[in-house]
């Protein structure tokens, strides 16, 4: 790892892994012509590999996403079991922790199993995908999620903006919206609520959640940071620097790409510390 470089914390990783991608639906379309994702990584990689590509980007730590991707059931939908990234985690404890998935679906079985992974496996958050249940974020079915986060203290992440996905077996409608972190912000206000994807195409949306709201951050991943819309990177480097997280939702994105385009952006050192490690570690109790 370069030492003259931040020692970054990429808080949205997928474990990516020929193990964690096994009895998924094919996503070829959308991974590799939609969102060129290298075809060389479409099949997984390794753990080892995987660190060496933080390595080369300075990425000391990722939190890896045991995703829930929908209901288990339609054939587009698909549970990253809790073990697999527990497992990561163990063989690497200096260089992963977890996110629990999310399903609101799953009642109060989800949320024991969530307990669960923060209590036994260690995890540091949690993660859902609004879109892929057409369960808007302030849903009454995520609000016994919400107050178990409280209880364990640990953050969620949410994804907010559009749904990136069209699948014709299951067609994922846009459900988060920003604005539907307003009302659980304000019936959680000891909750930490990460709204991922930078918001986008709601962009400014989502900074007045976080501006309103002490407990609202904003994750900047899956959108390459060349692209972000200038009000962001205005926020971003002004009075929002202590509210963004650095993330990539590789292999969304890759390590090294991401890096070198917030460099490339020129933000102020301080905001470029606050980005890529400190307000992470703030919020997920990081050592």
């Amino acid at each position: 790892m370069n030492e003259a470089r931040i020692a970054a914390i990429d808080a949205v990783v997928n474990i990516w892994t020929p193990e964690a991608l096994a009895g998924r639906a094919d996503r070829r379309a959308f991974y590799v012509e939609k969102m060129h994702v290298p075809q060389e990584l479409y099949t997984g990689i390794s753990l080892e590999d995987m660190l060496r590509r933080m390595d080369a980007a300075g990425i000391e730590l990722a939190l890896l996403v045991a995703a829930k991707v929908g209901p288990l059931g339609p054939r587009a939908c698909y549970h990253v079991p809790y073990e697999l990234v527990a497992d990561a985690v163990r063989r690497h404890p200096d260089r992963f922790r977890g996110l629990a998935g999310v399903d609101p679906t799953e009642g109060m079985r989800g949320v024991r199993e969530l307990e669960r992974a923060v209590r036994d496996l260690g995890f540091v958050g949690a993660h859902s995908y609004p879109h892929w249940f057409e369960l808007a974020p302030d849903h009454a079915r995520y609000y016994p999620f919400y107050a178990k986060c409280v209880e364990l203290g640990v953050p969620i992440q949410l994804q907010v903006g559009q749904s990136m996905i069209y699948d014709p077996s299951y067609p994922v409608r846009s459900t988060g919206r920003p604005i539907a972190l307003d009302a659980v912000a304000c019936d959680f206000p000891e909750l930490v609520l990460v709204g991922i994807h930078v918001g986008i195409p709601w962009t400014e949306e989502m900074i007045a959640m976080a501006w309103k709201h002490r407990n609202v951050f904003i994750g900047c991943d899956a959108h390459s940071p060349r692209y972000w819309p200038e009000a962001f990177v205005r926020y971003l480097d002004s009075y929002g620097q202590d509210k963004v997280i650095f993330g990539t939702d590789f292999p969304v994105l890759g390590f090294e790409r991401t890096r070198a385009e917030i460099e490339a952006l020129q933000l102020k050192p301080q905001v470029m510390r606050k980005l890529l490690r400190d307000n992470a570690r703030a919020l997920y109790r990081l050592p």
